[in-house]
């Protein structure tokens, strides 16, 4: 794997994604930690972390060769385009996560959780990640720390600057159009058409962004008029 400005724009891609992806991941750490003391809670954490972060590669791994079966890439980057709609709309969802009465129970909530909400993140990321299973690893060891340590400062800066969040859906629509571009079954349209193939990423970026502007703009006129 060598390290040229096409590995690190990957890279880069991948942890973006998984620190904008990832801010409910350390809501779950947090509440699957709250009943324990301090330094047993710093344990749990770091051992959670770590183990999710393994298992997070495994299952990645195995998403990206399960993009190799017909169609799969087309649904996944459909799917990507709903996920990519509800982070710049911000449909918030409810964490119903039981904190641990020990280290084990907490590290066990942890994994499971993670396991069970990092389904969009992986999608994502074997998306990004084109099968470099190196890359997503980089990419993961880089950014599961910053969202564990750094979530109040994401959450903050996200709140303040709400370009964040559209950026984000921009990154997570030209994601999805290389997926939509890479499907095997439809490739020769996109292949066959130069100018297609330059404007699908442009087009589905702009109308992601418009349509999450018009949906947040239209939320909060219905706000406005309830108050």
């Amino acid at each position: 794997m060598s390290f040229d400005l096409n590995t690190v724009f990957f890279i880069l891609k991948i942890i973006f994604i998984d620190i904008i992806l990832g801010g409910d991941n350390a809501v779950v750490i947090a509440l699957a930690c709250r009943r324990l003391v301090e330094k047993q809670r710093n344990e749990a954490i770091f051992l959670g972390t770590g183990l999710a972060v393994i298992v997070r590669i495994v299952l990645t791994a195995i998403v990206v060769s399960l993009l190799n079966i017909p169609f799969l890439l087309l649904a996944g980057g459909l799917f990507l385009i709903v996920i990519a709609i509800r982070l710049i709309t911000n449909k918030e969802e409810e964490h119903h996560v039981r904190a641990g009465a020990s280290m084990f129970a907490a590290v066990r909530t942890i994994v499971l959780a993670d396991v069970v909400m990092g389904f969009d993140n992986m999608l994502a990321i074997a998306g990004a990640s084109k099968g470099h299973i190196g890359y997503i690893a980089i990419g993961l060891i880089v950014s599961v720390p910053i969202i564990v340590w750094g979530s109040k400062l994401i959450l903050i800066a996200m709140e303040h600057f709400p370009a964040l969040v559209y950026v984000g859906g921009g990154v997570l629509g030209y994601t999805a159009s290389e997926m939509i571009m890479s499907e095997p079954k439809i490739h020769w349209l996109f292949e066959s058409s130069q100018h297609l193939s330059k404007l699908f990423p442009i087009i589905l970026i702009i109308t992601l962004i418009i349509v999450g502007w018009l949906t947040n703009l239209y939320s909060s006129a219905q706000i406005a008029r309830k108050s």
